[in-house]
This record gives C-alpha cells, sequence and structure tokens, in this order.
C-alpha cells in the first residue's frame, strides 16, 4: 500500500450560520466579507506545515489540489504549494503528489507539463502526475469554460503533455483547442518517459475506459466514503478486466476521511463539530452546479440516472454519528479505523494507493497534527504491507521510493522528535513533543466544543 496524506486547505472559521446566509461555498462567496488575507495566510502555513509533518511521520506521500473562488479548498495554485513541499522533503522517501493541476484551465497547457517537470527536478525524482478533468465549479463556472468543450479540451491538453514530455523533436501542435508552432519542452522531468500519473475521477464512467486505455491510475475521490463506492469501483474493474489488463491494485486510488482518536468515544467528543462543518458548510454548493448541461458526456449520463453515484440523503440532515455509520468518514479508536479502512476500502474496493484527509472542515491545526500523528504510529504501519504478498509492482509511483519497507514507518517518531535539516529551515508550527502537541490540541479542542 502507498499511503498519502491529503490536504484540501478550507476555511476552517467560517460563520455559525453560513449556508444560511450564503447560496453557496463556492463560485460566489463573497471574499471581502469572510475572509482576511491575514488570517488566510495563517491557514496556508498551518497546511504546508501539517503536510511536512506527515512527511516526517511517515505517510508515502503529500498531496495538493487546485480549486477556484471557494471556502471549501482553496490552493488556486497547488504547484505553489508543491514546490515548498518538494523542496522541504528532499531528506524523505516521500512523493509529492500533485492531484493536481487542472488541464482545461491552463492556456497552453504545456505550462503543467513546464512546472511538473519542476517539481520533478527539485524533489529529485518524487513526483505523482496527477492530471484531472476539475470540477464544473471550478472550470465551467470560475474560468469560463463551456461545459460541453470542458471534457475535449482536458483530452486534447493530456495527449499534448504527454507527448511534451517525452518528445526527443521539437515538434508542432496543431489541435482543436491549442495550436503551438514549436514544442520543446524545458527543463523535462527526471522521471523518464514521465512521472507516474493519476487521473482523479468523480463518478463519470468514461473516465475508466480513458484511464485504463492511457495506463493511469484511476483515483475516485468520494467524498461519501467507501460504501458508497463499491458500485463505482466494480465498474472500474469490470473495465480493466475487459481491456485485458491486470487487476493490480495500484491502478486504482481512493480519497476516504479518516479521524483517530484513543477510543470511539474520544473520536465523537474531538471531531465531531468538525466533521459536521465540513459537510455542511463546506459541501454547501447547489446540487445543479456539479452537472451542469453538456459537462457529463452521454455514457455518463445515462449511468448516472440508472445508478445515482451520489447518495439520495442530504449531508446537512446528518450528524457525526450517521457520517460515521455510513462510512462518510472512518473514525473512531486505532483498532477501529485500521479494521474499517481495511475491509471497506482497501479490500472492499481494492484499492493501492490510499490518500486519507485527516484535516477535516474546521478542524484546528494542533488537533491535525494529533490525528496526522495517531494515524501514522497506530494505523499505517498495519496497512502498509498489504497487497506485499500478492507481488504487484506499484508502476503509478515513483520508481525510487516503490521499495520503501514497511518497517521504514519508524521514520515517525524519530523524524518528529529529531527535526532534519530542512525542518530547521521552515518557520515552522508548534511541531515539537509529541506529548505536548497532543495536551495542547486537547485544550484547544475542549475549549472550543465549550464555545
Amino acid at each position: 500500500m502507498k499511503i498519502s496524506a491529503f490536504h484540501l486547505m478550507p476555511h476552517r472559521e467560517l460563520p455559525a450560520d453560513f449556508e444560511k446566509r450564503y447560496p453557496s461555498v463556492w463560485v460566489t462567496p463573497p471574499w471581502w466579507e469572510l475572509a482576511d488575507p491575514a488570517r488566510v495566510g495563517q491557514y496556508y502555513n498551518w497546511t504546508l506545515d501539517e503536510l511536512l509533518f506527515a512527511a516526517r511521520a511517515g505517510f508515502d506521500g503529500v498531496c495538493t489540489n487546485e480549486h477556484h473562488q471557494n471556502a471549501y479548498g482553496f490552493m488556486p495554485s497547488p504547484n505553489i504549494m508543491g514546490a515548498v513541499l518538494a523542496k522541504a522533503t528532499n531528506d524523505l522517501p516521500v512523493a509529492v503528489v500533485q492531484m493536481g493541476s487542472t488541464l482545461p484551465t491552463q492556456n497552453p497547457p504545456i505550462r503543467v507539463a513546464e512546472e511538473y517537470a519542476m517539481l520533478d527536478c527539485i524533489s529529485g525524482g518524487r513526483l505523482v502526475a496527477g492530471l484531472p478533468l476539475g470540477s464544473p465549479m471550478d472550470v465551467n463556472l470560475c474560468y469560463g469554460i463551456t461545459p460541453m468543450e470542458h471534457r475535449e479540451r482536458y483530452r486534447e491538453a493530456f495527449a499534448l503533455t504527454m507527448k511534451a514530455w517525452q518528445a526527443r523533436e521539437i515538434f508542432a501542435w496543431n489541435g482543436r483547442y491549442y495550436q503551438l508552432a514549436n514544442v520543446n519542452l524545458w527543463p523535462r522531468p527526471i522521471q523518464q518517459p514521465h512521472p507516474p500519473v493519476w487521473v482523479p475521477g468523480s463518478g463519470s464512467i468514461s473516465t475508466f475506459d480513458f484511464a485504463v486505455d492511457n495506463e493511469v491510475c484511476y483515483c475516485f475521490l468520494s467524498y461519501s466514503g467507501a460504501k458508497s463506492a463499491k458500485g463505482m469501483m466494480n465498474g472500474y474493474w469490470d473495465v480493466v478486466t475487459k481491456k485485458g489488463r491486470d487487476a493490480n491494485p495500484y491502478r486504482a486510488g481512493f480519497l476516504q476521511l479518516v479521524a483517530v482518536a484513543d477510543t470511539d468515544a474520544r473520536a465523537e467528543e474531538l471531531y465531531a463539530r468538525h466533521v459536521e462543518y465540513f459537510y455542511h458548510k463546506c459541501l454547501h454548493v447547489p446540487a445543479v452546479w456539479f452537472a451542469p448541461p453538456g459537462n457529463q458526456d452521454y455514457r455518463s449520463l445515462q449511468a448516472t440516472a440508472r445508478n445515482p453515484m451520489r447518495r439520495p440523503e442530504n449531508p446537512k440532515e446528518l450528524r457525526y454519528r450517521d457520517f460515521v455509520e455510513k462510512g462518510y468518514v472512518i473514525a473512531g479508536s486505532p483498532a477501529t479505523v485500521r479494521q474499517r479502512l481495511e475491509e471497506e476500502v482497501v479490500k472492499g474496493l481494492r484499492v493501492g494507493n490510499l490518500m486519507v484527509l485527516l484535516q477535516i472542515g474546521s478542524m484546528p491545526h494542533e488537533l491535525t497534527l494529533q490525528n496526522m500523528d495517531l494515524f501514522a504510529r497506530e494505523v499505517l504501519p498495519s496497512l502498509r504491507g498489504f497487497w506485499e504478498q500478492e507481488g504487484w509492482t506499484n508502476h503509478w509511483w515513483p520508481e525510487r521510493l516503490r521499495k520503501r519497507a514497511s518497517a521504514s514507518t519508524s521514520l515517525s517518531g524519530e523524524a518528529v522528535l529529531n527535526p532534519s535539516r530542512e525542518e530547521a529551515l521552515i518557520p515552522s508550527p508548534p511541531v515539537g513533543e509529541r506529548a505536548a502537541v497532543r495536551a495542547e490540541a486537547l485544550a484547544s479542542s475542549d475549549e472550543a466544543r465549550a464555545e
């Protein structure tokens, strides 16, 4: 298994009545009413510090992503965040997983190929190149790409990016959406013929064929949990089989929200309000914006009508225990989280690349570090060796990092308690003694709940 720390970098302090006062968390929330640039600067630094903490704690990868005009996750430039992470983790066996730069919004899209090549060079060949289609909110509503053109632009941009990385001659590109007289990419990535490519998806079945045909890792990004994703992932594996590919579990990735505490009851005390904040406020988006007319191709539209990917219930009517019981969030003691991740996600979906979201909604910095620390020490080691006995090779992971032994999670305590040279260079957070962090986190959380 390869296990990466995912991060959205959400607004952590939205007003209590946000979803009643504003029509959406995406596209239209007024910055001037909701966000102070100095405070947002603190969010960015917390996010970087949390991902660096995860890298030092023994995670296999750290993930960034791209979204625009929203309080749900505002990293409009994932490559700026990725550049910081690439440099600051140069002494660690951790992948920089860019999930990533949205191709249709880049013009020309070789900008993504260039910046990813830079990240691969800075990191010494540790880049995982996520090439997402992008959400309708970001691409259609914020960046003005016509929904009907969205997928065509993506597929042309994807082909141009892959060729730009691999061509041994200067070439001209005369496509429908992009015309370039001379494509001569500088720099080129260290990883040859190109970095491992992941393609995120959120429910379009045509993406299954695209991922298999292009031999990339398909990553299902869902906030509804593994139980809800079972049908979708079964469909993906059916396409893998029909196209004559092997059932290598590393062909698949999955994102899961996770919260760990000493006991199940303590997990509810610590995390309930943050989980509800995420589903009630951070996903407060008009349903029609997820699928504007023309955005989905006909096959996917038919499939969605027959088997809706999203759950019928309204998440705003659910509370913490509902989210945990239904699998939206896997939360509880280390034993509970280990068992549910293994059964529902790893085995249930046949996933080799697991992304875990450990900073959820309004979760404060100190509590996030506590969640990451406990996951790294008590959950991650039991999952890491899961697929080893079947002998699969993760072709979708940087080659220099593939052979990391299961026992290497011992890096966790050592790296956290004895800061590396790079850590000393980073204006860092209160990442000191773990016991102190835990105590602060508990106090912070208790105070917040009492307010």
